[in-house]
């Protein structure tokens, strides 16, 4: 067992089942949470956390660190450490990856919109459930398929519905945030892997030649969602000052797209089924 595995087994310890909403079956071996427990809770598979535990697991991603982090309720100083221990080294040319409590808490506020956290070279860190009913649930991606530059120059399936103009407007404004993110953290290692994956596509060279530099912003997007239709949604993109983390905030657009809002408010990511 290494030092990743000895913290994530303490904290698994020292957690109550009833405060994070679960019963208090009895007997426990332990007063914490069970493994099955913390892997329902964090989204990933039990046998995984059983390998982080004991230490034979290749290192986490920082989606899963976060994740975990969010389960155990560790503090801001214990996820960092979680991160550094990960091997995420927080360090002034590193992509800061650490989600504070702050934009967890601003993200629980804006429950009736779907909002998404991004690190500053795109990838999806966390969201809420909103976003999870209206985009579709990102746990059931890879990590890499979590990063927006990914997702859209490898063309993965998206219900976000794009005319041509519009793809080119947003393609040049990623490229552009991501020339300016690289300028930010010049030795990061997930960036050049990043840039060397994006730049076996076309598209993207072809933007990133043109060396263009500025901040991703908020557009008008039309999401084709498979119980609901169509709903016109503008996105608004904020990024904190300290950790340079973008949230992303989608608002309905109209009406009738507040009112689809409302109805998968309601009715969450779970399937809707005609009546016979």
């Amino acid at each position: 067992m290494n030092e990743l595995g000895v913290a994530l087994r303490a904290w698994r310890d020292r957690l109550d089942p009833g405060a994070v909403g679960l019963p208090r079956r009895s007997p426990r071996r332990v007063a914490g949470l069970r493994r099955g427990e913390l892997a329902q809770l964090a989204g990933i598979s039990p046998e995984y956390v059983v390998r982080l535990e004991q230490g034979r697991a290749a290192r986490p991603s920082a989606q899963v660190c976060s994740a975990l982090a969010r389960a155990l309720h560790l503090s801001d100083d214990e996820q960092a450490h979680l991160l550094r221990l990960a091997g995420h080294a927080a360090a002034p040319d590193r992509v800061p990856r650490l989600v504070p409590a702050s934009v967890h808490r601003i993200v629980e506020q804006l429950a009736d919109s779907p909002v998404v956290v991004f690190d500053a070279a795109w990838q999806a860190l966390h969201w809420n459930p909103m976003f999870a009913a209206v985009f579709g649930d990102p746990t059931r991606l890879g990590d890499d398929e979590r990063n927006a530059l990914i997702a859209q120059f490898e063309s993965q399936p998206t219900r976000i519905r794009q005319t041509a103009e519009e793809r080119t407007a947003f393609e040049e404004s990623l490229v552009a945030d991501l020339r300016a993110t690289t300028s930010r953290y010049p030795n990061d290692p997930d960036i050049k892997a990043l840039l060397t994956r994006l730049n076996r596509g076309h598209r993207f060279r072809g933007l990133w030649a043109l060396r263009s530099v500025g901040d991703h912003q908020g557009t008008h997007k039309v999401v084709a969602h498979p119980a609901v239709g169509d709903i016109a949604v503008d996105s608004n993109v904020l990024t904190t000052q300290a950790t340079d983390l973008r949230l992303v905030v989608d608002t309905p657009h109209d009406a009738d797209a507040r009112s689809k809002f409302a109805l998968l408010s309601a009715i969450g990511i779970q399937e809707m089924t005609s009546k016979k």
